[in-house]
C-alpha cells in the first residue's frame, strides 16, 4: 500500500506532465492494486483526489485513455465511489469517448458508464443529461450484425450499461423504448442466440422493459415471439428456462403478443414441460411446472389465441388441458380448470364442452375438494361452472346432470372468493329456469345463508351476489313459497337496500323482486316493508333527476302494488306522491310517461 501512495502521489505529477509512459506505468500499477483490494485501492484513490484529474486523461487521443476508463470501471464498482465519480465531472469526458473509433475505448468507457449508473440515480441522471443512451443505441445498431467474439464482448457490455441506466426507472426505460431499443435488441438476440453471455443480457433488459405497458407495441411489431420461443426450445437448464419465462410472463399479458406466442409453438414446449415435470417432486421441477401452467392459462385469456387452440373442441391442446383435471396433482387441477374457464368465454364453445361432458369432470373435481379442499381449485372449478351456465341451452343440461347439488356442498365455505363463484354459478344457473329457482327459493339453509351474506360488509363482491341470488329466486320463480321462505329468513330488508344500488341492474333486480313479492305475498312481507322504508325510499328514487328511466318506470309499478296494503298505502298518501308523479308525464321516456298517468290515476282513483 505504501507502493500505492507513491504511485497516486506520481500519477498526480504525470498527469499534469502528460508523459504517456509513467503514466500507463502508475495506471498499470493501479488496475494491479484494485485487482488485489478494489475496495480499500478505491479509498486512497478518492482520500487522494485524484479523480478530478482522471476528467483531463480522457482524452480520445491519447493511448492510455482505455486504462484511466478501466481504472474508473473498477472504481464504480464500489458504491460509496459512483456519486465522486459524477461530482469530478467524468460523465460527460466518458460519453464524449462513446464517439470513438477504438474498440477498447468503447468498451472499458462502457463498463465505466454501466457501473457508475449502477443503482445510482446521480450517475443516471449524469448520463442522462449528457445523452449518452442514444449514442450506446446507435452502436448497438450498427455494431448489431457482427458476430466477432470482441464485437459481442463489446455489445454485452453496451446492453448491460442500457440495463444499469435505465433498471426500475420508469422514465429512463420509456425514452429507451423512445430511442428504438425494443427492435434492436430483438435483432440482437436473434444474430447472437449463440453466445450465452449477450442473450442473457438481452433477457434481463426484455424483462425490465415488458414490464412497460408503452413497450408492448413495439414488442409486438417484432418478431419477439418467435426468437423467444427458438431460445426456449435449446434451452436444457433451469435457470434459463426461468430466465425466458420471466420474460414470456408480462409480455404474454397482450392479446396481439399471446396469439404470436401461440403460432411460434410455445404451447407445445409448454405441455412438453408439463408431462415431464408432473411426477417430480424436486423443488425447481414444481416451480417449472407451476410457471409453464399458469402462462399456458394466460395465453387463454386472449380471445383469438384461444379459439385457434380449442380448434372446434378436438384441439391437441384442448385435449391435453382436459386430461389434466382428474390429475393427481392440485397446480395442474388448477390450471385446467381457470383453462376451462377461459375456453367458456363464448357460447359455441360452452355448448360443446358441456355436450361433451365436461361439467361431469368438474363436479368430480369440485367433489375431490370438499372436505378441507383447496381453495384455489375450488374457486376456479366453480369459475368454469358459472361460465358454461351462460348459454341458455346449457342451463337444462347442468341442472339436471347435479350442478346445484355438487355447488351447494360448498355454502359451508368461509372463504369469500369460493363464496362468490358459488353464487355467481347459482345466478346462472335459475336464469329463466322456474322450477330450479323455486327448489332453490325454498331451500332455507341456502336463503339463510344468503341473508347473512348479504351483511359481508367487507366483502362487496359476496354481498352483492347474495342480493342478486335472493332477487333472482323470486324473479324466475315468481312462487309465493320462495317470497315466505325469504320473509321468514329477514330477507326483505336487503331487497329494499339493494334498490338504493349505485349500479342500475341492481337497482332494478331489487324492484323487480319487490314487486312481485307485493304482488303475490304482500300481507305477509308488509311489516318488513315498513321498517325497511321503502316507500320513503321509492319517493326519494323518483323525485332524484338523475335516476334511469327504468328505475323511475318499476318505482311508480311497485307503488301501485303497495296500495293493497292499508298501512303502506297511508305512507304513499303522507308523502304527497302525486306531485312527484305528475311531473313525470312529460317525461322524455315514453314508458315512463305512460305509467306516471296510470300511477296518477291510481293515486287519485284511491284517496
Amino acid at each position: 500500500m505504501d507502493n500505492l501512495s507513491d504511485t497516486l502521489k506520481k500519477l498526480k505529477i504525470t498527469a499534469v506532465d502528460r508523459t504517456e509512459d509513467s503514466l500507463e506505468g502508475c495506471l498499470d500499477c493501479l488496475l494491479q492494486a484494485l485487482a488485489q483490494n478494489n475496495m480499500e485501492t478505491s479509498e486512497k484513490i478518492q482520500g487522494s483526489g485524484i479523480l478530478q484529474l482522471f476528467a483531463s486523461l480522457l482524452i480520445p487521443q491519447s493511448s492510455c485513455t482505455a486504462k484511466v476508463a478501466n481504472v474508473i470501471a473498477e472504481v464504480a464498482k464500489n458504491e460509496f465511489m459512483r456519486i465522486p465519480c459524477v461530482d469530478a465531472g467524468l460523465i460527460s469526458p466518458l460519453v464524449q469517448l462513446l464517439n470513438s473509433k477504438d474498440q477498447e475505448v468503447l468498451l472499458q468507457t462502457g463498463r465505466a458508464l454501466g457501473n457508475i449508473c449502477y443503482d445510482s440515480h446521480e450517475g443516471r441522471s449524469a448520463v442522462d443529461q449528457a445523452g449518452g443512451a442514444q449514442i450506446v443505441i446507435d452502436h448497438l445498431r450498427s455494431l448489431c450484425s457482427i458476430t466477432d467474439p470482441a464485437n459481442e464482448k463489446l455489445l454485452t457490455v453496451f446492453c448491460g450499461m442500457l440495463m444499469n441506466y435505465s433498471n426500475e426507472n420508469d422514465s429512463l426505460q420509456a425514452q429507451l423504448i423512445n430511442m428504438g431499443v425494443i427492435p434492436t435488441l430483438v435483432k440482437l438476440l436473434g444474430i447472437h442466440c449463440q453466445n450465452a453471455a449477450l442473450t442473457e443480457m438481452c433477457l434481463v433488459a426484455f424483462g425490465n422493459l415488458a414490464e412497460l405497458e408503452s413497450s408492448k407495441e413495439q414488442f409486438a411489431s417484432t418478431n419477439i415471439a418467435e426468437e423467444l420461443v427458438k431460445l426456449f426450445k435449446k434451452q436444457i437448464e433451469h435457470d434459463k428456462r426461468e430466465m425466458i419465462f420471466e420474460v414470456l410472463a408480462p409480455l404474454a399479458e397482450n392479446d396481439a403478443i399471446k396469439l404470436q406466442l401461440v403460432e411460434a409453438g410455445l404451447v407445445e414446449c409448454l405441455l412438453e414441460i408439463v408431462q415431464q415435470k408432473v411426477d417430480s417432486d424436486k423443488e425447481d421441477d414444481i416451480a417449472e411446472l407451476k410457471t409453464a401452467s399458469d402462462l399456458m392459462v394466460l395465453l387463454l385469456l386472449g380471445d383469438e389465441s384461444m379459439q385457434k387452440l380449442f380448434e372446434g373442441g378436438k384441439g391437441n391442446v384442448f385435449q391435453r388441458v382436459l386430461s389434466w383435471i382428474p390429475s393427481n396433482n392440485h397446480q395442474l387441477q388448477l390450471a385446467g380448470a381457470l383453462a376451462i374457464a377461459n375456453f367458456a368465454r363464448n357460447d359455441g364453445n360452452c355448448i360443446h364442452m358441456v355436450d361433451n361432458g365436461i361439467v361431469e369432470k368438474l363436479m368430480d373435481l369440485l367433489d375431490r375438494h370438499v372436505e378441507d379442499g383447496n381453495v384455489t381449485v375450488q374457486h376456479a372449478a366453480l369459475s368454469a361452472l358459472r361460465n358454461l351456465a351462460i348459454p341458455v341451452v346449457n342451463k337444462a343440461k347442468m341442472l339436471s346432470a347435479g350442478v346445484t347439488e355438487a355447488v351447494l356442498k360448498f355454502l359451508k365455505s368461509e372463504m369469500p372468493p369460493v363464496q362468490f363463484k358459488l353464487l355467481g354459478t347459482l345466478r346462472m344457473l335459475i336464469d329463466a329456469q322456474a322450477e330450479a329457482a323455486e327448489q332453490l327459493g325454498k331451500n332455507v339453509k341456502l336463503v339463510e345463508r344468503l341473508v347473512e351474506w348479504c351483511e359481508a360488509k367487507d366483502h362487496a363482491g359476496v354481498m352483492g351476489e347474495s342480493n342478486r341470488l335472493l332477487s333472482a329466486l323470486i324473479r324466475h320463480s315468481k312462487s309465493k313459497d320462495v317470497i315466505k321462505t325469504i320473509v321468514q329468513s329477514g330477507g326483505i330488508k336487503h331487497l329494499v337496500t339493494m334498490a338504493t344500488s349505485e349500479h342500475v341492474i341492481m337497482q332494478n333486480e331489487a324492484l323487480v323482486a319487490l314487486a312481485l313479492i307485493a304482488a303475490l305475498e304482500l300481507g305477509t312481507a308488509e311489516k318488513d316493508l315498513e321498517n325497511a322504508k321503502l316507500v320513503q325510499i321509492l319517493h326519494r328514487l323518483l323525485a332524484e333527476e338523475r335516476s334511469a328511466p327504468e328505475i323511475k318506470y318499476n318505482s311508480m309499478v311497485l307503488i301501485c302494488a303497495l296500495m293493497g296494503s292499508e298501512s303502506l298505502y297511508k305512507e304513499v298518501q303522507d308523502l304527497a306522491f302525486l306531485d312527484v308523479v305528475s311531473k313525470l308525464r312529460s317525461h322524455e321516456n315514453k314508458s315512463v310517461a305512460q305509467q306516471a298517468s296510470l300511477t296518477e290515476q291510481r293515486l287519485t282513483v284511491d284517496s
